[in-house]
């Protein structure tokens, strides 16, 4: 997320449970507003969350005993991650930037690879493992 976003939210944070409008007098004044089922404490402290702890895919994750090695859409129109080596709750709607990591060096065949191949690749298009070996699990990705 961008700085100038994060900042603006902080911002706002701070400012509504500062500065607001007093139905009764019909000045801004100093109270204590409430956003709609929300207290300002609450607020801010999902604004602290959603700004400073974005959280990072912790790729392979365990989600109902399986593993995974990249973003999933199960039970979701998104694709999204769990924050936690095994799924408690935490998650977030994956981006650009959550991709899993190749396992330098992996095992492919009877070779071992320090970098992305196009080894066994119908297209060209350059691959790697997910793994240490991809003999055993199969798991791969393709490089940018």
């Amino acid at each position: 997320m961008a700085l100038g976003l994060r900042l603006l939210l902080v911002w706002l944070c701070l400012l509504h449970s500062v500065v607001g409008y007093d139905y009764e007098d019909s000045n801004f004044v100093t109270f204590q507003w409430t956003l709609p089922q929300m207290d300002e404490e609450f607020f801010c402290f999902l604004v602290f969350v959603f700004v400073f702890l974005e959280g990072k895919c912790a790729f392979p994750f365990s989600y109902k005993n399986r593993s995974f090695y990249s973003c999933i859409r199960s039970l979701s129109k998104h694709d999204w991650c769990s924050l936690n080596k095994t799924y408690q709750g935490y998650w977030k709607y994956c981006g650009k930037q959550d991709i899993a990591d190749c396992a330098f060096p992996f095992w492919y065949k009877r070779m071992i690879y320090r970098e992305c191949t196009d080894d066994g690749n119908l297209f060209g298009k350059k691959w790697c493992s997910l793994t240490q070996n991809f003999n055993r699990d199969g798991i791969w990705r393709y490089c940018d």
